[in-house]
């Protein structure tokens, strides 16, 4: 796609400005991802008999382990790779236009909390920090950057020097994000428990083996009682997108313009799951159009009608289907 037609994918107003671009999304990334056409030839889903966007088929996440999923003839100037597991299989995202990505990430997070700049950012995400080829690390790294305020930073081990940060910008009223991975801030709660009452706290999930698993209600709850604040934030993103969900403390989830869930069914994945029903999470990013827009995950949510919806678990392995149709 031409880089105008691309830019419209941030000017997005309405559901069938959305519908529109996504179809065009979908016959330019058929005609030019291999991966991808290839699995919707399988499934018999093509330009000609693809008509709306329930049509459209949803590339299994997995294949970002075993496969080079790129719609672009670029070069990938970054490669981002997920944290994986005891095996070592990762998933990696080849991206050939970063300023894509920066602009999908910075636009997401004014839409719903105002110009970066207005924040100081601090960053409490060790094992993220560890590794290298973190797309939640260049995330806030350019976040933090763009904060241009001088406390904003990365935080590793380094609780105590973090609470002293905090109680600072807290009496100087600083308007203060402080994001970190579930782990390391349920550390922080246990150590140094304290009033956080104006700044957003944000999770991005994950215990990264260091703990035990909490369902989200209960990390949230803890959480709240340690700092006395009235409600968690959260950002869902994954290594295989280019944009962000966003909640506001209430477990509902909400999407950019140009970014949209849409369950299936957990027997049938070809069958779209209609509103308030568990399913799996099928996701949209229209930013994300020189990889693959349009990604079945193994997480399981519910959508609702006002374009909210809730993250509530992920797939047993081996009750996923539908993601060994394809052998290349």
């Amino acid at each position: 796609m031409d880089k105008k037609r691309i830019q419209d994918i941030f000017s997005i107003t309405s559901a069938s400005e959305f519908e529109a671009l996504a179809l065009e999304v979908f016959h330019f990334q058929y005609s030019n991802n291999t991966v991808y056409k290839t699995y919707c030839n399988l499934l018999k889903r093509t330009p000609e008999n693809v008509q709306a966007i329930r049509d459209i088929p949803f590339l299994p996440i997995a294949f970002f382990k075993t496969h080079q999923v790129i719609s672009s003839r670029s070069k990938p100037t970054v490669i981002f790779e997920s944290s994986g597991t005891t095996s070592g299989n990762t998933s990696k995202h080849f991206v050939t236009d970063i300023d894509l990505y920066q602009q999908s990430f910075g636009k997401g997070f004014t839409h719903f909390y105002g110009p970066v700049e207005d924040y100081c950012i601090l960053a409490l995400l060790p094992s993220y920090l560890e590794r290298e080829g973190s797309s939640l690390i260049y995330m806030v790294n350019d976040m933090i950057q763009n904060s241009k305020n001088p406390h904003s930073g990365f935080y590793l081990n380094n609780l105590d020097e973090l609470k002293g940060k905090l109680k600072q910008l807290r009496a100087e009223k600083t308007k203060t994000l402080l994001i970190g991975v579930s782990f390391a801030l349920l550390d922080l709660a246990e150590q140094f428990p304290m009033s956080l009452e104006n700044v957003i706290l944000m999770e991005t999930g994950g215990m990264k083996g260091r703990r035990k698993e909490l369902i989200r209600e209960e990390l949230h709850d803890i959480l709240k009682n340690a700092f006395g604040v009235s409600s968690i934030h959260s950002e869902y993103g994954m290594t295989e997108l280019l944009s962000q969900a966003y909640s506001k403390g209430n477990g509902l989830f909400e999407c950019p313009p140009w970014m949209q869930i849409i369950t299936r069914d957990t027997e049938d994945p070809l069958e779209i799951q209609s509103h308030g029903k568990t399913g799996g999470i099928n996701i949209i990013d229209l930013a994300n159009v020189n990889s693959c827009s349009f990604i079945a995950t193994q997480d399981l949510g519910k959508t609702y009608p006002d374009g909210t919806f809730e993250v509530l678990g992920r797939f047993d392995h081996s009750d996923i289907r539908g993601c060994n149709l394809m052998a290349l």
